[in-house]
């Protein structure tokens, strides 16, 4: 499904993944990739990443963000599986995926867009979502316009274009309990 919004070019895919497909694989990652809880300068304050990350890339790649670099681990046989199909599905070539495990409603990430210098000038970048389903929103850097999707387990949003350089998202926290999320969020890094 397209999603309709001015400077923008957004996919929405309900179940690239079935829900059984999508349990197995939430477990598996759970368990297996390297979570790091990493400490970030906000505000003025040091303070923890309000979620666990990992990253993993082609050729030992480093991604910084925020003051933080994150050192590459190698492809897991899964990470490595789940690079291929969504490299084919989005037709480019991804070498590096970030992954965000929010245990909880208290687990987020604020506004922001991934616009950093190595994902190049019209990065795109494709989110694949397992476990529980979050509000993912995204707000018009001029105008202010906003948008919420419920990203379903099995999910997969592509932003491409200019998304980047107009839109910001965030995944919010909530008062509601909510069970455990990964989102994996292939990238292209330009070196």
């Amino acid at each position: 499904m397209k999603v309709l919004l001015p400077d923008a070019d957004i996919e929405y895919i309900e179940g690239l993944y079935s829900v059984e497909e999508a349990t197995k694989l939430f477990t598996v990652l759970q368990q297996s990739l390297d979570w790091r809880h990493d400490d970030i300068r906000m505000f003025g304050k040091i303070m923890k990443v309000p979620r666990l990350q990992a990253w993993y890339s082609d050729n030992e790649l480093t991604y910084r963000y925020s003051n933080m670099t994150l050192a590459s681990k190698p492809w897991t046989a899964t990470l490595a599986t789940l690079k291929k199909r969504i490299s084919d599905y989005c037709q480019h070539d991804f070498n590096a995926v970030l992954a965000n495990l929010y245990r909880d409603q208290r687990d987020s990430v604020s506004w922001h867009s991934d616009d950093e210098a190595e994902l190049g000038n019209m990065p795109i970048i494709a989110s694949l979502s397992l476990g529980a389903a979050r509000d993912f929103q995204l707000k018009h850097i001029d105008n202010k316009e906003k948008l919420t999707l419920s990203l379903s387990t099995g999910s997969l949003l592509i932003m491409r274009g200019d998304t980047q350089r107009y839109w910001q998202h965030c995944v919010p926290k909530r008062a509601k309990e909510i069970e455990a999320r990964i989102n994996l969020t292939f990238r292209k890094i330009i070196v």
